[in-house]
């Protein structure tokens, strides 16, 4: 019977052990009756109650019943009397039996008592007992289960016993608290004196829950091992079952996923698709290598304070995730770069392919420079072209180059499988964007050289069409100088003869000038013809050219009349004017008097006559105060002719006047 059972009836305090004794050592049992009519049945269940708290050697020294009637009815007494057949004595004689400090204060004595204090301990007591008994028998359960050989027992111990129904810790606590309480109670008196406590080591069996406690934590520390192991062997499994998740996962999906992935793309759009579909791959496994890491911290927790028989396998899990977490991810990894590689070979591709397309679009729109300087910078800009376009092949070739040794180790990670036609596919696609850009490029390079000799030509035709109109400048330029500076006609004869030497040579100097500026033209024709276009300047130049020629025809001629009939008369006139004694008769001639003033008149009114010019232009040789001064000189000599014709004529007059 348990007082939680009966705890109302207890709570009455229809009976109770003080811890009092007598002299026989006897516990005393003390029945306080009141004036309320009292309930046999209850009163019996609390006789029977206290009488099965003593030990059997407790019981055998008999009890000393106190039955309190003074504050009840007789008959109540009578009953009470007659039922447990005791004696009755008054109250003042209880000393005869029972020393004075056996009795509770109600009797005289000086034994402290505190039913309800009682009561609440003997209730702890119970629980603990009861509690401390079933998880015993529990750890006991659990604790031998787990000892057995058979794998199979020890796992349906583990499904069904695993747990006890309390926590052993708070029973232990308990237990502590109790066993200290009964101490405390046992050796401190309330008066500095021995105060009997009523939980006493006879009535309560202290030792009872010394050997509770002390099992319990035998039991409790082979229950924490059992614990301990079983938890090692479960995290252990559970280790286990994952690093074979992630291992499976990365050799199965993981892999198909990679082994399903084995294109470059054939563009910059195509590879970015693979890129981002590879990145979705990535994020995958980067799900299962944060479980693989997780695991490893595990492991390496477990090696570090794990058993010997733990090791080897522990070592075996952890080398075989990593095995394979480290050949997952080299396999993202080569096939991140081969991606990578592949747009940068594709973007180099179609950067050259824009170049090339900018070239080609250069080349097939006509060019129309308006002089050398912009065809020099045209072919300039070509020749800086056509580099940029060798520059970029050369890099097509190094990324497409490094592309393929990077294809060329894919064998090297798939799995047994034949990728030799994945390879193909792929190696045909660099090569044949590396060979379709150096066709296209080799074509232009044809159409440069094209481009360059047309444009060569044209700075051909530019500089001749330059240098006819410079011929052109030059022929008028000596055209100018013929009709202003070379005016003079000579003092004598032979310095007009000297001046006709010049005039010449002069002459000989405008015509090959002539002669160049047809050569150029007649250049830039053919090399129009060659061109096949409009020259811009020989339309102009040739009759320009052919005009300044005929002017400097009509002028030089001009010229050479007039000087060959200056030199006629000055070398008649010197014959005249010198004095000849051996051809007297060719000095009197009367006829070369006329013929030399005849020659002067006719130079003298040349002189005033200005040159014309096809189209009815007029053009004087010199100015005026020129033409002057020179006919003044004509004059001059005219005058000493007629003046030797008259001292011929009269001898006499020279000598008178001398």
């Amino acid at each position: 019977m348990e007082a939680s059972v009966i705890l109302p009836i207890l709570k009455k305090k229809l009976a109770f052990l003080s811890g009092g004794k007598d002299r026989r050592s006897g516990l005393i049992l003390t029945i306080p009756l009141c004036l309320e009519q009292t309930n046999m049945d209850e009163l019996s269940v609390t006789l029977d109650y206290l009488l099965s708290i003593p030990s059997e050697k407790c019981k055998a020294r008999g009890f000393t019943v106190i039955v309190d009637g003074r504050k009840s009815q007789w008959n109540v007494v009578k009953t009470v009397v007659v039922m447990l057949q005791v004696i009755l004595v008054s109250a003042n004689k209880l000393t005869r039996y029972i020393e004075p400090c056996q009795l509770t204060e109600d009797f005289g004595g000086s034994l402290t008592y505190d039913h309800m204090d009682w009561l609440n301990k003997r209730l702890v007591f119970e629980k603990f007992t009861k509690e401390s008994t079933s998880l015993l028998d529990e750890l006991a359960l659990i604790n031998n289960g787990s000892d057995k050989g058979n794998q199979q027992e020890k796992e349906r111990s583990v499904d069904l016993n695993f747990l006890p129904s309390v926590d052993p810790e708070t029973v232990l606590q308990t237990g502590h608290e109790l066993l200290s309480e009964l101490q405390q109670r046992r050796f401190n008196g309330s008066d500095g004196g021995v105060s009997w406590s009523p939980m006493d080591d006879e009535l309560l069996a202290q030792p009872q829950v010394m050997k509770l406690l002390d099992s319990l934590r035998e039991q409790y520390t082979r229950y924490q091992e059992v614990c301990r192991q079983r938890s090692k062997r479960t995290q252990l499994e559970e280790i286990q079952q994952k690093v074979m998740q992630v291992v499976n996962w990365l050799e199965g999906p993981g892999s198909e996923q990679l082994r399903a992935q084995w294109g470059i793309g054939d563009s910059i759009r195509a590879s970015q698709a693979l890129q981002q579909k590879h990145e979705e791959i990535e994020s995958q496994h980067s799900e299962w290598f944060a479980v693989y890491v997780e695991l490893n911290q595990q492991i390496a927790a477990l090696l570090n304070a794990g058993d010997e028989e733990d090791l080897v396998e522990l070592k075996s899990l952890q080398q075989q995730l990593s095995d394979v977490c480290y050949r997952q991810a080299s396999q993202l990894e080569f096939r991140q770069n081969l991606l990578q590689a592949a747009l940068e070979f594709h973007g180099v591709a179609q950067d050259l392919s824009q170049q090339l397309d900018g070239l080609l679009g250069m080349l097939c729109v006509d060019v129309a420079p308006a002089d050398g300087a912009s065809i020099q910078q045209t072919l300039k800009l070509l020749e800086e072209k056509l580099k940029s376009v060798d520059v970029g092949l050369q890099g097509l070739r190094e990324k497409g180059q490094g592309l393929l040794d990077q294809i060329s180790n894919q064998a090297s990670w798939a799995y047994g499988k034949d990728v030799t036609i994945e390879n193909k596919e792929n190696v045909d696609h660099i090569q044949g964007v590396m060979e379709d850009m150096q066709l296209r490029k080799q074509r232009c390079e044809d159409m440069v050289d094209v481009r360059r000799l047309k444009m060569l030509q044209m700075v051909q035709l530019f500089k001749c069409e330059e240098d006819a109109a410079q011929a052109v400048e030059w022929l008028s330029e000596l055209l100018d100088a013929l009709l202003k500076t070379h005016i003079r006609l000579g003092d004598d004869a032979q310095e007009t003869k000297v001046l006709l030497e010049k005039h010449r040579k002069f002459v000989d100097v405008a015509q090959s000038t002539y002669d160049y500026g047809r050569q150029l033209l007649q250049a830039t024709v053919v090399l129009c013809q060659s061109l096949r276009c409009t020259s811009r300047s020989s339309g102009d130049t040739l009759p320009r050219l052919n005009r300044v020629w005929k002017q400097f025809t009509i002028a030089s001629e001009e010229r050479v009349h007039r000087l060959e009939m200056a030199i006629a008369f000055h070398s008649n006139a010197e014959k005249i004017l010198q004095d000849c004694p051996e051809e007297p008769e060719a000095i009197n001639d009367e006829e070369q008097f006329d013929e030399i003033e005849a020659v002067g008149k006719s130079l003298l009114d040349r002189l005033t006559v200005p040159v014309v010019y096809p189209d009815g232009t007029e053009q004087y040789f010199g100015s005026p105060s020129d033409m002057a001064s020179t006919a003044e000189h004509i004059r001059d000599r005219m005058k000493l002719v007629s003046l030797k014709r008259q001292q011929l004529r009269h001898p006499e007059m020279v000598t008178t006047e001398s």
